[in-house]
């Protein structure tokens, strides 16, 4: 019996500000999966994760969606967290007041609440965060902390990473989670997203580098140009994009 799908999207057009960038995307991504979606500037690549965490302003004017088997397009952004499905910002926000302990707190026990479980309590939070935060080098300190108020843009990548294993989603969405790190920091994020690589757990790693993906090591690649998928392959076709750029891809494409 193969794996079970997780993510289907059939002929996607999506519309920003009356203008369409998705022009027929088509993806499917099993449980277990690792999917990397590259491209260049403007191809929708962003357009892509939002339209999936359902961000207003990003219409679907056809085409289809669908987590779990369960349509998303006729969910809001929080019913689709509830779900499963989680979005790691480009940029993550600072949100000053809120300490980063009480957040994770507060979004576990929502979604605990929205899909009728008993909620955790304080004690049983902090070993379980604790835990997560050790394997993922998150310190004590950044807990203690306003949510990314001051952070690195490696701690703030972590700290997404610990969101992830608190939330145990059953997708999770990295939008260019490698933009504006050094190599270290890089390598830090990497091995945080592969401790929480499971058989019930599917990623996409939206990334314009192939440097990315030499740590988080994919199952399949594709190529987005134009609003669709151009070309697909293993982690092979990664390299190859390294070396040849994306014009020669996307011309052969054609």
């Amino acid at each position: 019996m193969g794996a079970a799908l997780v993510l289907e999207i059939e002929n996607l057009h999506v519309t920003v500000d009356g203008r369409e960038i998705l022009k027929g995307l088509t993806l499917a991504v099993n449980a277990g999966e690792v999917h990397a979606i590259m491209g260049p500037n403007g191809s929708g690549k962003s357009t892509l994760s939002y339209a999936l965490a359902g961000r207003d302003g990003y219409a679907v004017t056809e085409g289809s969606m669908r987590l779990a088997g369960k349509d998303l397009i006729a969910l809001t952004p929080e019913e689709r967290a509830t779900m499963g499905l989680f979005l790691a910002m480009q940029y993550p926000v600072e949100i000053p007041g809120v300490v980063t302990m009480t957040f994770l707190r507060t979004a576990l026990n929502a979604l605990k609440r929205a899909r009728g479980e008993k909620e955790i309590d304080a004690a049983g939070f902090l070993k379980e965060v604790r835990a997560a935060a050790k394997t993922l080098n998150v310190s004590e300190e950044m807990l203690k902390r306003a949510l990314n108020v001051g952070f690195s843009g490696g701690e703030k990548k972590r700290l997404e990473a610990l969101q992830m294993a608190v939330l145990k989603p059953r997708l999770a969405i990295l939008d260019e989670t490698d933009s504006g790190l050094d190599i270290d920091a890089l390598k830090l994020v990497a091995e945080g997203v592969n401790a929480l690589r499971a058989p019930d757990r599917a990623f996409i790693v939206i990334t314009h580098y192939q440097r990315l993906l030499d740590y988080i090591v994919p199952d399949k690649v594709h190529i987005l140009a134009g609003g669709r998928i151009v070309r697909e392959g293993g982690p092979e076709l990664a390299k190859d994009l390294e070396a040849r750029g994306y014009d020669a891809i996307v011309r052969e494409a054609a």
